[in-house]
């Protein structure tokens, strides 16, 4: 698949990132149903042979789809796959991709030539997440067709260069897709993340708060209550630098004003060592900045309606301007 192809299979030009638990099979097939590229980890489905159930629904879902709407055929889905030491899945995850053909794979924490040699053995693309030039450089350097710049703000695991930074830099050597993360939640910013010259926006935590999310209703509702305010960006609880909600830190039993340090040589995907017993992503919930503009919780085809609305609304303005 070429960038022009995924572009032409979308309606609006955003790629849902993969949240670790919250994206599940349904909240992809909506996603993509919707007229979007939904995405899931590869790790959400556990134990391993999960892995092989959900692509077997996804693939299958989406093609009844296509056959019932041919005149709105849905968006392809991606897979992020973990390239590091630690996910020892990464092999077995790997094939199964190969097996199904998966459009799009997402690599984070890692960049294998191998990885990305398996992914072209059946044309698919790969794009790697990266938070500065120095990573993206390297991912490039491996063999990956794109990038996903994560710029400040982003939820999850986040880098700290303004996107304007982060944007500039990249372009002025790369000319291939890009996807720019961080604090992207309507569709205004769609638009602006174009404008500094991505190819798509990479939207997350605003799809937490939807009906499909596999979220708490707990976690939902501090993000509609939340602001830019209320995230806290901290190494702590896997070892790599991230954002996260300050209430779920606060009832975790931790000053979100006085995080401790982590080493990151202990990287970890279910909490740091030493004792403390809430684990990142499922009691201490991972949220970008982008959320004080979010007050309900939609379907996810209603949240990506509103983009829709939104980016339309915000390419007539700019338009009205210039003339």
């Amino acid at each position: 698949m070429t960038l022009q192809e995924l572009k032409s299979r979308v309606r609006i030009p955003v790629i849902a990132s993969p949240m670790f638990i919250v994206s599940y099979p349904e909240l992809v097939i909506a996603q993509c149903k919707a007229g979007i590229i939904g995405s899931f980890p590869s790790l959400n489905a556990r134990p391993a042979h999960v892995f092989e159930e959900w692509l077997q629904r996804i693939t299958a879902e989406l093609a009844q789809h296509d056959r019932d709407h041919p005149d709105r055929p849905s968006a392809p889905f991606a897979v992020n796959q973990i390239v590091h030491k630690t996910n020892d899945r990464l092999q077995h995850d790997l094939e199964l991709c190969v097996k199904y053909k998966v459009p799009l794979i997402i690599t984070s924490l890692g960049a294998q030539s191998e990885v990305n040699d398996a992914i072209h053995s059946y044309g698919g693309l790969v794009m790697h997440d990266v938070i500065n030039q120095k990573f993206a450089h390297k991912a490039i350097e491996k063999g990956a067709d794109g990038l996903i710049v994560v710029a400040a703000g982003a939820g999850g695991h986040a880098g700290r260069q303004s996107p304007f930074a982060l944007m500039q830099e990249t372009r002025a050597w790369f000319d291939g897709p890009i996807a720019l993360s961080g604090s992207i939640a309507n569709g205004a910013s769609i638009l602006a993340a174009q404008t500094l010259g991505a190819d798509f926006a990479y939207v997350g935590s605003a799809f937490i708060a939807t009906q499909e999310a596999n979220a708490r209703p707990e976690y939902q509702q501090a993000i509609l209550e939340g602001t830019a305010d209320d995230i806290v960006y901290t190494n702590f609880f896997t070892g790599v630098w991230g954002n996260y909600l300050g209430p779920s830190i606060v009832a975790a039993g931790l000053d979100p004003q006085n995080m401790p340090g982590a080493d990151p040589s202990r990287m970890k995907f279910n909490g740091p060592e030493g004792g403390f017993k809430a684990k990142a992503w499922k009691d201490v919930w991972g949220c970008g900045q982008g959320i004080g503009v979010l007050h309900d919780i939609p379907t996810a085809g209603e949240l990506v309606d509103r983009f829709a609305n939104e980016y339309e609304a915000a390419r007539a303005r700019l338009n009205l301007r210039a003339a």
